[in-house]
């Protein structure tokens, strides 16, 4: 059985988080909560039977907003609103992704300001529990008014319609209720907009994208070590003094961590006084592009810290004043921001990676086998692999142009901004891809390299990771079908093989 967190909404921490999508919890809201909750919910039940038009409880939605509607039909309002804005197209977004909106949105609604009922709560954390996975198309979402089609989806299989995946197989959202022993809600006053307005898809997909950002920076910075071994390149631009003279903590830390990578090299100590001057860029100032890699990870995940633990819908219910004030938390425009700088760091973290292939394979400037072969001309050695990188690396780079400067008006003029961070975030996942295997072939080049440079040896960190890759991964001697390697090295990279087999301790920490 799946452990069961208890959560406080507005307190979740950043590695709790990272938990909750990497490891499938279950969750509940703390008890605590229940009674700021009732207070809202029966606000807004107060505000259904009245007189006063209050937006989403007694009126239409976006541009229908002055269209009132009798408490009659209350229900079939939000019901109605659930069925027409399941309007979401795509393949279905992963089942970590769908569940950690759904513990997102427990959260938001747990703060009590939403006015939705406890009830609306519990049936979420049952669909965990019982593993009942809302299926959720990947597109359809402009970020504003909320993750609205995302969200809709999910709701759908609360109130048994839509679609959910339950023990392995795709199935209605009703019979996968019935099915787990689950009752079907019936909405309340303002629950379906409480449920579909909110950022809980596009803030999913950003921490998700995070969460990997993070693991292949520490592996690229890993890679980036060895690099500098196998080109016999210097460890002096690593020094202390250098980096806080300029006073960045994310270079700071990055040359921290080189330096400890690279202690105890055999083969830095063997070229300590050799003629080279200086190392190119992609391996002299790896602190300075990677330092500030390191720095927009760092500002994303403040901003998405935030995010998870705020109330995104609208209008809100200040229980305090026992009063609903319409705004517009909904706007994704943080999210934004943050998953076009989590873009910008995996694309300038492949492109330093690429070009350290590019110069290791470069007989000239690495002093090592043309391409990393010990029989170049019959042999290609590493030539295509190269070229892959390459490919990825423009990929990356195209998928980095900004969407949060994007916008199309939405809802008859009424939705005039849009953030688009839904596809902003969801980007990140082929990106992330993209990088994974790119630091994986720079790790095929340089432990290639390395093994050219016995009877040297590298540091006891970097032979670490060497020895994690051969036993997986012979050196390269003949040629060999080359798609099984790199696929094997991306797989350690992206399971974090490589940071773990250098240890955890020597690299900085995002959050």
């Amino acid at each position: 059985m799946a452990e069961t967190l208890t959560l406080m909404p507005g307190q979740i921490d950043r590695p709790t988080l990272q938990h909750l999508y990497r490891d499938e919890a279950t969750v509940r809201i703390d008890p605590g909560c229940k009674a700021a909750v009732d207070a809202a919910a029966e606000i807004v039940a107060a505000a259904a039977a009245g007189d006063e038009a209050v937006y989403g409880v007694n009126t239409g939605f976006g541009k229908l907003a002055n269209t009132r509607i009798s408490q009659e039909e209350t229900a079939r309002l939000q019901r109605n609103l659930i069925l027409s804005h399941s309007a979401g197209v795509g393949e279905p977004l992963h089942r970590s992704i769908v569940r950690l909106m759904i513990i997102l949105k427990m959260l938001s609604l747990g703060r009590g300001a939403s006015g939705a009922r406890w009830e609306v709560i519990d049936t979420l954390g049952q669909l965990l529990a019982k593993d009942v996975v809302p299926v959720v198309p990947s597109q359809g979402s402009v970020g504003a008014s909320g993750d609205l089609a995302p969200l809709a989806h999910l709701t759908a299989v609360l109130i048994g319609e839509g679609e959910a995946w339950w023990q392995g197989e795709m199935v209605p959202g009703g019979e996968a209720m019935a099915a787990a022993g689950i009752t079907p809600l019936a909405l309340g006053p303002k629950e379906g907009l409480a449920m579909i307005n909110g950022t809980q898809c596009s803030t999913a997909l950003a921490l998700a994208g995070l969460f990997r950002a993070k693991r292949l920076l520490k592996s690229a910075l890993v890679t980036g070590a060895l690099s500098v071994d196998a080109t016999l390149g210097a460890d002096t631009p690593f020094i202390e003094a250098i980096h806080t003279l300029r006073g960045h903590r994310g270079q700071i830390d990055v040359a921290a961590a080189q330096r400890n990578l690279l202690d105890g090299s055999d083969i830095r100590a063997s070229h300590v006084d050799c003629s080279r001057v200086q190392d190119p860029y992609s391996i002299r100032c790896q602190p300075q592009v990677m330092g500030a890699c390191l720095t927009l990870l760092r500002q994303s995940a403040e901003t998405l810290h935030i995010e998870a633990n705020a109330v995104t819908d609208n209008p809100l219910v200040i229980v305090a004043d026992r009063a609903i004030y319409s705004g517009g938390n909904f706007h994704a425009e943080p999210v934004a921001f943050a998953a076009d700088q989590i873009a910008l760091a995996l694309s300038e973290i492949g492109a330093l990676s690429e070009r350290r292939i590019a110069l290791l394979v470069d007989p000239v400037m690495s002093e090592l086998p043309a391409f990393l072969t010990p029989d170049p001309g019959v042999n290609s050695g590493f030539m295509a692999a190269e070229i892959t990188a390459a490919a990825l690396a423009a990929e990356n780079k195209q998928r980095a142009t900004p969407a949060s400067i994007d916008s199309l008006t939405t809802s008859a003029n009424q939705e005039d901004h849009v953030s688009m961070a839904t596809h902003g975030a969801r980007r990140l996942h082929d990106m992330a891809d993209n990088l994974g295997r790119i630091v994986g072939i720079e790790l095929l080049c340089a432990a290639q390299g390395v093994d050219f440079r016995k009877p040297l040896k590298t540091s006891t960190p970097l032979a670490a990771v060497m020895a994690r890759l051969r036993a997986v991964v012979p050196e390269l001697g003949e040629d060999r079908y080359m798609a099984p390697d790199i696929a094997t090295a991306a797989e350690i990279v992206q399971s974090g093989g490589v940071v773990e087999a250098a240890g955890a301790d020597l690299l900085p920490d995002l959050i």
